[in-house]
């Protein structure tokens, strides 16, 4: 079961609406199931429902379970104040809002038939997911471990396509090219692109000179990112809007244009805020950075060199005006395993791709000690018998899936191959 699903039944109303009631048993009549616009907040918008004899405007926001509610932090987020109804598909806890007032709970499953219920899971059944399926997992082991090393380098291949191309942009400079690397991967999926505009517009001959005083470094980050545009009370806020300025001014510096920053739907250790000050921070504490990371052989070296906080007013600090309970923002080893697979692999081979190095066998062992992503592929080919102990199988798997299966390209696979040939 999927939220989006619940979006669906609740926005066509594909469910019994005569006798609806709430885990109160309140009378519930849906005049308006309000305007599902897919923006940050609530999941509808402008809602008119009856509840008991009272009539209600407001928000509807929907989840799979009551505790979600708490999951995502909506008690600490004043878009949620509204919140008129909260649908769910499994009542596991009360839910207050900020004044501690209980917030009326529907829950849908009781009202949605079960061939709706079916036909949805039908929907969402691969009838084909990959074509081998029902047999990769017989192919004998030393077939899968050969193709997965060609996975594995052709990946690295596709990585480093990228590096080559921040080298032409920075005139080779090995440290610059770091820094756009890390800037983007500490943005994750979401705010990637942003972080990488950031890193760019900023050259890294000014991170290298302010590196000394992290408090700067970070009034450039978050400066250029836009979040120190608006006007806030706070004395750090004002601090970091002072410094940014002085130092746009210093050295001459556009303000040049990053597509915005994004905090919807971060877990808050993952906001733009703390992401941007560790970085500072990792700058603040490394210099020359770029020969640490390709000297680089080992997890337990990478726990050691890269576990930074983020800066201290951050402590208790998602974002800036609002404190927040007490919590040393230190990159997390999962975190850390992220840079490894994205930043530290990628640049240590295309470095020795440059310098014409053999590193191939260090690369596959440093990536044979780092923990299994998690994610609905490598469930997936878990589900099908392909079970990975390690980081250097599940990307080798997300090649796999997203460069041959995806593309029905078994003849030029050589687990397909192999496959044929047995047949």
């Amino acid at each position: 079961m999927k939220e989006d699903f619940l979006h669906y039944l609740w926005r066509f109303k594909k469910f019994e609406t005569l006798n609806l009631r709430t885990t109160q048993n309140e009378q519930v009549i849906i005049i308006k199931a309000g305007d599902y616009l897919e923006l940050s907040g609530p999941d509808f918008f402008n809602a008119q429902i009856k509840i008991g004899n009272q009539k209600w405007a407001g928000n509807v926001e929907i989840h799979l379970k009551s505790s979600d509610w708490y999951l995502h932090n909506h008690e600490k987020d004043p878009a949620y104040d509204n919140v008129i109804l909260h649908v769910v598909w499994e009542h596991d806890s009360e839910i207050f809002d900020k004044s501690n007032t209980k917030i009326p709970v529907l829950v849908l499953s009781n009202y949605v038939s079960s061939e709706i219920i079916s036909t949805y899971n039908s929907l969402i059944t691969p009838k084909s997911w990959i074509f081998c399926e029902k047999s990769i997992r017989d192919i004998d082991s030393f077939t899968f471990k050969n193709w997965q090393e060609r996975l594995f380098f052709d990946r690295l291949e596709r990585k480093s396509k990228f590096i080559f191309d921040l080298l032409e942009e920075t005139n080779q400079d090995w440290e610059a090219v770091l820094f756009s690397l890390l800037a983007k991967n500490f943005g994750l999926n979401t705010n990637g692109n942003s972080f990488l505009q950031i890193a760019k517009s900023i050259p890294f001959s000014i991170i290298r000179k302010e590196s000394f005083e992290v408090e700067n470094l970070e009034a450039l980050l978050l400066g250029t990112s836009g979040l120190l545009d608006l006007e806030k009370e706070d004395v750090y806020f004002k601090d970091l809007k002072l410094r940014y300025y002085y130092l746009l001014t210093k050295y001459q510096l556009k303000k040049e244009h990053v597509d915005p920053i994004q905090f919807f739907k971060h877990r808050p250790d993952n906001f733009p805020t703390i992401r941007l000050s560790q970085l500072s921070n990792l700058y603040g504490k490394h210099q020359n950075l770029f020969s640490k990371i390709i000297a680089l052989k080992s997890v337990r070296e990478v726990y050691s060199l890269l576990t930074v906080s983020a800066s201290l007013y951050w402590q208790n600090h998602y974002q800036f005006d609002k404190e927040s309970p007490g919590k040393s923002k230190i990159l997390s080893k999962s975190f850390l395993d992220l840079l490894i697979i994205n930043t530290i692999i990628p640049i240590q081979f295309a470095h020795a791709s440059v310098t014409g190095k053999s590193i191939s066998e260090d690369l596959i062992d440093f990536m044979n000690q780092v923990a299994p992503e998690k994610n609905a592929i490598i469930d997936k080919f878990k589900f099908f018998g392909v079970s990975c102990k390690n980081a250097f199988e599940t990307q080798t798997l997300l090649e796999l899936k997203n460069e041959y299966c995806n593309h029905k390209s078994c003849l030029k696979c050589g687990l397909g191959m192999e496959l044929l040939k047995s047949n």
